[in-house]
């Protein structure tokens, strides 16, 4: 009973002595009781029955009689009456005095502190949840509803006899039910949809005639985007219950089906009419805080008010402001965006499209950011653009949101995220004109006017110091080009140097020199903006400005940062530090800085302009590069000791992080990812091209957690690209292994697999890089074992083990003989298949290999499974799933998943193999490929048919033909057999 809450103090009745630990009792289970944290004995089991039908009086007295009808029902012993008082004896004896009282010829337990019973307990939480859920507020609701769920603890009042015992035990099982039913559609009206399907799915096969859990798992699936498989869950429902029962479903689920088959938009709401205050009902206020000393554009202001406040009674109103970089166009925006909130009750959505970059924003990820926001729950939020701002615009019916699109690209960015429902509007800023933006009010923003920029400057460096030198100040702002980030930048300087005269600023910009191009059009106005900036940077701080904006990436650490200067890490922190006060560069999150892509661009412009000698430039990336592939090796072997890879990677002339604990090294890789693999991109050049593979060689996590596997591929053929352009061999090679080992795990592309392979394998040959060529021959063997070629796979692993066992590397070996295990499996040779996966485990283990060894054990567990060692096969997949949970691979994770559904499905437990089945497509979504989606609706549809949801099954296998037909996959042969209507006998 460690989930029972602890009671204050007390005492035995009429003692002065210390006081005692509070006495606690359990029912929803064993009958137990403890004294502190020690536990009582109970006696016999008609002694503990005597204690549970006094316990759930709740204080009120039991007769002799009562007790006996309760212990032994119509048929007591002859010495009943004496057993009664016998029992109460022992008890007295065990509790303290006081609790246990003899009250008018019978019994009662009396003198409990708060919370000392379980039931009681679970009864005040409920309560509190129902009018938490009352009052609107789901999150508190559910938790305290979970929390008392929790207090069941196996079969209530297990192993008591008794007539009163069984009737109380139906009692409280059916009440645990309601509480479940409860929390699972709140689970739903908050989005947990997904979540819910597999908790349903194990459900409804425990308790196949509960149509209230049939109508939850229709409900779930529907919202999952599984129409077929909710109609398929009320077919199967409507024959259990002629077939059981001769009834037809209860009214309500026929309704449901029903408003499934018509696809009604009310079923993707949650259907309680109370709001969710911290999560269906958020109000997002997302716009950036607006500046205090915004200044003219009086007209563009009353003429976008206007538009938005038009908004109500309109489709939607879009308004679409245009011009060059630093004209003002976020500013004008921000501003009036917040003079229109109170038009938006609902709530205000922004967002930095990032259009003026080479990689702007991708409207999906925008969507899910978006959709978050709103209070969607990330499991709710689908995989598609277009199912995302189907969504969205789903979210938005019904309110008045204002949406901010700052620094688009174009149009086609653009339309996915507009809201398209009456009583919204948008607002877009862009440097190019949206004219194929159907609807758009388009505005072109100009430069400030002579009196606007001199009234803005004024605004900033204060009336008293322009008065004075007010031709000075119109000298400043004219050579400013009357850009408004122009001006401000200047103004800010002068504002924060007390012993300059505007004169001395208006003689430092009459300078030319100090300015591009005489503030020329496009771009190169905007960078004129910055040179002002610039000009008055350190030397220490202008050869930052200029080195760190050469680097890719969207952001960058400081200890990256600290690469690319060649300085430790408090010079690194205080020279950007020094920047960011300046404005030319933004502090993204502690410890991480950017660049405004403008900004960066002109950054460049500088370095090529400026820096010398100019050899520094490529020295600078010649580090970042370096300080990632020492970083990304030790990341590599602090996962996997001894592993041999490192030793045949490029040597890091500059030095990285170092990690003594695994997490810390994880949480930098996948922070890290997007900055790192930009930075493999940008080398992909003579003079780097090595270490840039080794990079992306070392940081394979990335591809095989599935989280970046898309723009891992990407760099991948991009390096194998240049390296045969340029005759390189082995980088050659390496990008081939790279490709082939991203294309096994992501979209199932085998045949492709295969080749990357063989061709790694023939250019290692060539190379003489023999670690690359034994990667190649255990990837290549894989491919082999997914496509059924057995015998080619045999060969593949042999050539492995033994060209790794040559090289020494023991986990390279270890890899390749669970990876020979998977075809000795495959070919009927269960014995051996077992002794080679516990033989590479076992190397595993040696070397304290926690991830590769949760890949043996995952071998081993196949292995076990198929040999009919269930019990030890449980207990391999289970330690494997632990060790991929704690490592993020939900690759793996899923794959794991999927095997203990087999497993269970081998163990004829076939609700938990749905359960397990149901998790698994859960995580694999939009990794893994179409073949494994396949396998797992396969054992899905296996188990769901072993619960008797043959519809719902049947729908799974059709799926899952649809996808092997496509793939040209062998498995389609043996799913149209379970299709066939013999197979369901």
């Amino acid at each position: 009973m460690d989930g029972l809450p602890r009671v204050p103090e007390q005492r035995r009745p009429g003692s002065s002595a210390e006081p005692v630990p509070p006495l606690r009792f359990s029912v929803l289970g064993p009958v137990r009781a403890w004294r502190g944290e020690e536990t009582l004995a109970m006696g016999s089991p008609q002694q503990r029955a005597l204690l549970a039908a006094l316990l759930l009086r709740e204080g009120r007295t039991a007769t002799a009689a009562e007790l006996i009808d309760a212990l032994w029902g119509e048929e007591p012993p002859s010495q009943a009456l004496a057993a009664v008082r016998t029992y109460a004896s022992r008890l007295r004896k065990v509790l303290d005095p006081g609790v246990l009282v003899s009250d008018a010829g019978g019994y009662a337990i009396r003198s409990l502190g708060e919370g000392a019973l379980d039931v009681t307990v679970a009864q005040e939480w409920a309560t509190e949840a129902e009018k938490a859920r009352s009052a609107g507020d789901l999150s508190h609701a559910r938790e305290v509803l979970a929390r008392a769920l929790a207090l069941w603890d196996g079969e209530v009042l297990a192993g008591v006899p008794g007539p009163y015992a069984s009737s109380q035990r139906v009692r409280l099982e059916e009440w645990r039910l309601q509480l479940l039913e409860s929390r699972l559609d709140m689970d739903l009206e908050q989005g947990c949809h997904a979540e819910a399907v597999s908790e349903l799915t194990a459900l409804t096969a425990a308790h196949p005639l509960r149509e209230r859990l049939r109508e939850l798992l229709m409900l779930a699936l529907y919202r999952s985007g599984r129409q077929a498989e909710a109609l398929a869950v009320y077919a199967d429902t409507r024959r259990l219950l002629a077939d059981e029962l001769g009834v037809d479903p209860r009214p309500g689920l026929k309704e449901l089906q029903q408003r499934i088959l018509q696809a009604d938009p009310g079923l993707a709401e949650p259907s309680s009419p109370h709001s969710e205050p911290a999560a269906t009902q958020v109000r997002p206020a997302q716009l950036p805080a607006t500046v205090p000393d915004f200044t003219g554009r009086a007209s563009f202001v009353a003429e976008l008010g206007d538009v938005l406040a038009s908004s109500e009674g309109r489709v939607m109103a879009v308004s679409a402001l245009a011009g060059i970089g630093g004209v003002g166009k976020t500013t004008l925006a921000v501003h009036v965006a917040h003079q229109a909130r109170s038009a938006f009750p609902d709530g205000q959505l922004y967002v930095d499209l990032q259009g003026a970059g080479q990689r702007a924003s991708e409207p999906e990820t925008v969507l899910g950011a978006f959709l978050r926001a709103l209070g969607t729950a990330d499991s709710a939020i689908p995989d598609s653009l277009e199912e995302r701002a189907a969504l969205y615009r789903s979210v938005l019916d019904g309110r008045r949101v204002l949406v901010l699109l700052d620094n688009a690209r174009d149009a086609a960015q653009v339309r996915p995220l507009l809201p398209g429902t009456e009583g919204c509007a948008a607002l877009v800023t862009s440097r190019v004109r949206m004219v194929d933006l159907a609807g758009a009010h388009l505005v072109d923003l100009d430069v400030m006017s002579p009196d606007e920029a001199l009234q803005l400057f004024t605004r900033i460096v204060g009336e008293e110091r322009v008065a004075s030198e007010r031709e000075a100040a119109l000298d400043v702002v004219a050579a400013c080009g009357f850009l408004p980030l122009a001006i401000r930048i200047a103004a800010s300087r002068l504002a924060a140097r007390r012993t300059w005269t505007v004169s001395v600023l208006a003689a430092k910009l009459a300078d030319e020199r100090r300015r591009l191009d005489e503030l020329q059009a496009g771009d190169l106005a905007v960078k004129a903006t910055f040179e002002l900036g610039y000009g008055q940077l350190e030397p220490a701080q202008a050869r930052a400005f200029r080195l760190l904006g050469l680097a890719d990436g969207p952001d960058i650490s400081l200890a990256a940062a600290a690469a690319i200067l060649d300085l430790d890490i408090d010079d690194t922190e205080d020279v950007l530090e020094s920047l960011v006060d300046t404005s030319l560069l933004e502090s993204a999150a502690p410890g991480r800085y950017r660049f405004h892509d403008l900004v960066r661009l002109y950054a460049r412009a500088c370095a090529e302009r400026d820096e010398w000698p100019p050899e520094e430039r490529g020295a600078a990336l010649s580090r970042l590069l370096d300080f990632y592939l020492a970083t990304v090796g030790g990341v590599y072997l602090i996962e996997r000791p001894g592993d041999r890879l490192v030793a045949h990677l490029e040597q890091a002339a500059y030095p990285g992080l170092v990690f003594s604990d695994r997490h810390a090294a994880q949480d930098w890789l996948y922070a890290e990812a997007v900055p790192l693999l930009a930075c493999i991109r940008q080398s992909a050049q003579a003079g780097s091209l090595r270490r840039a593979v080794d990079v992306l060689w070392a940081a394979v996590d990335l591809a095989e957690s599935g989280t970046n596997s898309k723009e891992y591929e990407a760099v991948a053929a991009l390096l194998r690209e240049v390296a045969q352009e340029s005759g390189d061999t082995r980088t050659e090679a390496r990008a081939s292994v790279a490709l082939a080992f991203v294309h096994q795990h992501s979209d199932s592309r085998f045949d492709l697999a295969s080749r990357e392979a063989e061709r790694a394998a023939e250019l290692a040959r060539e190379a003489e890089d023999p670690l690359t060529g034994c990667w190649a021959a255990n990837i290549g063997g894989v491919i082999a074992l997914y496509q059924n070629r057995n015998e080619e796979g045999m060969a593949y692993f042999t050539h492995a083990i033994e060209s790794f066992r040559a090289l020494g590397d023991r986990p390279g070996e270890a890899s390749a003989l669970c990876n020979l295990s998977r075809i000795h499996l495959a070919t009927g040779r269960t014995e051996s298949a077992v002794e080679l996966a516990q033989q590479g485990t076992a190397m595993y283990d040696d070397m304290d290999h926690a991830f590769k060894g949760a890949n043996g054990r995952y071998a081993l567990g196949l292995a076990l499974t198929q040999s009919g060692r269930l019990a030890e096969a449980t207990e391999c997949l289970q330690q494997a799933l632990r060790v991929f949970r704690d490592s993020r691979q939900r690759l793996w994770e899923g794959m794991t998943l999927f095997r203990l559904a087999e497993l269970d499905l081998a163990a004829r437990r076939p609700a938990q193999a749905a359960a397990h089945a149901e998790t698994a497509l859960s995580l694999l979504r939009g990794i893994g490929g179409d073949w494994r989606h396949g396998n797992v609706l396969t054992v899905l549809g296996r188990a769901l048919a072993g619960i008797g949801q043959l519809g719902r099954a049947q729908v799974c296998w059709r799926e899952a033909l649809e996808i092997f037909d496509a793939l040209g996959s062998a498995e389609a042969d043996a799913v149209r057999t379970l299709l066939h209507p013999s197979a369901v006998a």
